[in-house]
């Protein structure tokens, strides 16, 4: 039984590492824009009234634009499921990376209020244990990708030609 589960693991382990993975690259994206926008009194004033609040107040500051966001993903979700796949595609991923965006940035301005409360602290360390988890889980599959890279890395010139002269064949054995 265990060994039928593990496909879903993996791939929820996967799913976890994507989301994480764009989170890290997409927080100093935000970082990047956030520092360039022309709204300097704005920044501090939001810092320093985050900064004021209390912890469950912050909470809610950085909760909002997750909800905010929630009726954009399910429009996404409306298009595909209409046949408009890469409309709603679009849609979907655009509000996706928009909101871990903007999570990935009050997260950091709101991280030491929300570290005061509890059951968050407890959730931000099982998140922790779960990445860790989800790096366990596709190890074996990042150490194959990393042998098969090592193995034909050198050979990606010979394996283009190989698969160019094949479709060359190919395409000489049609048009015969």
């Amino acid at each position: 039984m265990r060994r039928l589960f593990r496909p879903l693991w993996f791939l929820l382990a996967l799913i976890f590492l994507i989301e994480a993975w764009i989170w890290d690259r997409l927080d100093p994206v935000v970082g990047w824009i956030v520092a360039r926008l022309p709204f300097k009194a704005l920044k501090v004033a939001l810092a320093d009234g985050i900064a004021r609040l209390p912890p469950y107040a912050t909470l809610l500051v950085f909760a909002v634009p997750g909800v905010i966001l929630v009726p954009f993903k399910l429009a996404g979700l409306w298009l595909i499921g209409g046949g408009h796949v890469l409309a709603g595609g679009f849609v979907f991923l655009l509000a996706k990376s928009v909101g871990l965006g903007v999570t990935a940035f009050l997260f950091h301005a709101c991280q030491p209020k929300l570290m005061q409360i509890g059951w968050f602290v407890r959730l931000y360390d099982l998140v922790l244990r779960l990445r860790a988890w989800a790096h366990r889980q596709t190890e074996p599959a990042r150490r194959l990708i990393a042998r098969l890279r090592r193995r034909f890395g050198e050979r990606r010139g010979y394996a283009l030609h190989m698969v160019t002269r094949l479709r060359r064949r190919a395409g000489a054995s049609i048009r015969k």
